[in-house]
């Protein structure tokens, strides 16, 4: 049987970028204490995570020698 496999239409830094902002929005919803905290910070995890994956497709990252 053969696998069907799921493309993703977009990239992952850009879909990283979407869950950011909307956790960030869903975030604005709730009053601060325990839930928007963890919201805001897997939002900003998110973020890095976008930063990292552009940081390493950069065509000046060099291989170390």
């Amino acid at each position: 049987m053969k696998r069907r496999r799921f493309i993703p239409k977009l990239s992952l830094k850009a879909r990283l970028d979407v869950k950011a902002q909307q956790l960030r929005d869903e975030a604005k919803a709730f009053p601060p204490g325990h839930k928007r905290d963890s919201l805001l910070r897997k939002a900003r995890q998110d973020e890095i995570a976008s930063h990292v994956i552009k940081w390493l497709t950069s065509p000046g990252l060099q291989p170390p020698k």
